[in-house]
């Protein structure tokens, strides 16, 4: 079994001026912290950047700075600031160049919206979002670049403007940038967590609360490296926030909305699992043989005949809200539960009916 790229994507930002990202965001935003050399004559801080980040064009710097993700002194600056010895820069730039090249495939993608700055699609369950170890193509990265191709799309991206990603076997709402200033202008939201975002998550058992929050650093698993394990104490990982709230029983099941405070690897998968309510068939987390009910053979049975109807876990991403990048008004979208869940769903409620 190959691994999930956008589960363990290994691409880690270290050294001097860089400061912590978010797993679910990692190797899609670079996130500079620059002390200004007290020698440094004035210099544009566009010009400035381009010899701190060689990797960087001057076009991205640009519209880095048009969508105010490079602040100075604690206050953004147009590309035209000079800088000065000891100022304190900080940069967030979206989507660090990487040398592999995406090839364009004609495969079928669910676009619920789309205009010149960028693109929201509804992901399927078992789809890859970006190409990686593993999974060199047949990726929603690569359906993408072949949907832009076809329709002569020009862009000043050199590639698909991921903002952010999720599991490939979790279905929902993902949106895509265009251009480079639409890249920067959602990078800043999705960095700062301002999006609108919910998740639909079947869980085994019978929550005992209507809602609550889980807490607890998640990091490696010391033993298994597929999986992420829970640090109530913070002695390893790093820290992070699940909200909840029941939205139906099924006495050995529980439906749940989950909001995230935080964007770790695997959080909602970790997190249940942590205080016993694994995913639904999650079979990376031990979530695919039945863990709670009756240990009568019908029953089993019922688990097995549910499993081959959602044959993965039960986890999607359910809403989507940010600012439009160029109408600085808000978009939401929600996306309805797909087939597979809403089959369980029927097959649960049956089954409690007799």
């Amino acid at each position: 079994m190959t691994e999930d790229n956008e589960d363990f994507l290994e691409e880690e930002l270290s050294g001097p001026g860089y400061v912590d990202i978010d797993e679910e965001n990692k190797g899609l935003y670079e996130h500079l912290n620059i002390t200004v050399d007290k020698n440094q004559e004035p210099l544009r801080i566009d010009k400035f950047l381009l010899i701190y980040r060689q990797n960087s064009s001057r076009n991205k710097i640009s519209q880095t700075c048009r969508a105010g993700n490079v602040v100075v002194n604690g206050n953004p600056v147009k590309q035209n600031y000079r800088v000065k010895p000891e100022d304190q820069i900080s940069v967030l730039l979206a989507h660090p160049p990487r040398e592999n090249v995406i090839i364009p495939q004609d495969i079928p993608i669910n676009i619920v919206y789309e205009d010149d700055d960028l693109v929201v699609v509804d992901k399927e369950a078992g789809m890859v979002v970006h190409p990686g170890f593993g999974n060199w193509d047949g990726t929603l990265v690569n359906a993408l670049a072949f949907h832009f191709e076809k329709n002569n799309e020009k862009s000043d991206l050199d590639r698909v403007g991921l903002v952010h990603r999720i599991d490939k076997d979790t279905s929902g709402l993902l949106v895509i940038a265009k251009n480079e200033y639409a890249l920067s202008f959602l990078a800043k939201q999705f960095f700062n967590r301002t999006t609108k975002r919910l998740y639909w998550a079947f869980v085994w058992g019978n929550m005992q609360e209507d809602e609550g929050t889980i807490r607890g650093h998640i990091g490696r698993h010391p033993k298994n490296r597929m999986q992420m394990s829970v640090y109530e104490d913070g002695s390893q990982g790093k820290h992070a926030v699940t909200h909840y709230k029941v939205l139906e029983r099924f006495r050995y099941m529980t439906w749940v909305e989950c909001k995230l405070e935080t964007g770790r690897t695997h959080q909602i998968r970790a997190h249940f699992k942590h205080i016993g309510h694994t995913l639904f068939n999650d079979e990376r987390y031990e979530g695919h043989t039945p863990l709670r009910g009756v240990n009568l053979p019908k029953y089993r049975q019922f688990i097995k005949n549910v499993f081959e109807i959602l044959p993965r876990h039960a986890l999607h991403a359910h809403t989507l809200g940010f600012i439009h990048p160029t109408t600085k008004k808000e978009l939401y979208f929600e996306s309805p539960m797909p087939q597979d869940m809403a089959d369980a769903v029927k097959k649960w409620r049956k089954y409690l009916e007799n």
